[in-house]
């Protein structure tokens, strides 16, 4: 069984910065892409960020030069630098993975950002 696990969310105040982390265990074999999607209250799950194993990323408009994604190969590890965090980024942001034809999902960590 393949398990993804978040961590890193909180509260923080806006322009403030955040690095979210997400393991994944398990039987994996081979990782595709890995990536971050988000989810505000009343609002559609929409992507955040995307790399691939080869290290090519992919970024929403709205984040573009403020969030940086990451991974380590190594240790089947994505990572999400949020930097110049404003209201608007407040929501549940999940982990997501391809890998060996099937598509995995997280539990979601709550990112808030507020005075």
């Amino acid at each position: 069984q393949v398990q993804l696990v978040e961590s890193g969310g909180g509260l923080v105040q806006p322009g403030g910065s955040l690095k979210l982390s997400c393991v994944a265990s398990g039987r994996i074999f081979s990782i595709g892409y890995m990536g971050w999607y988000r989810q505000a209250p009343g609002m559609q799950r929409e992507l955040v960020a995307t790399i691939t194993s080869g290290g090519s990323t992919n970024y929403a408009d709205s984040v573009k030069g403020r969030f940086i994604i990451s991974r380590d190969n190594a240790k089947n590890t994505v990572f999400l630098q949020m930097n110049s965090l404003k209201p608007e980024d407040t929501a549940v942001y999940y982990c997501n993975m391809g890998a060996m034809g099937y598509t995995y999902w997280g539990q979601g960590t709550q990112v808030t950002v507020s005075s």
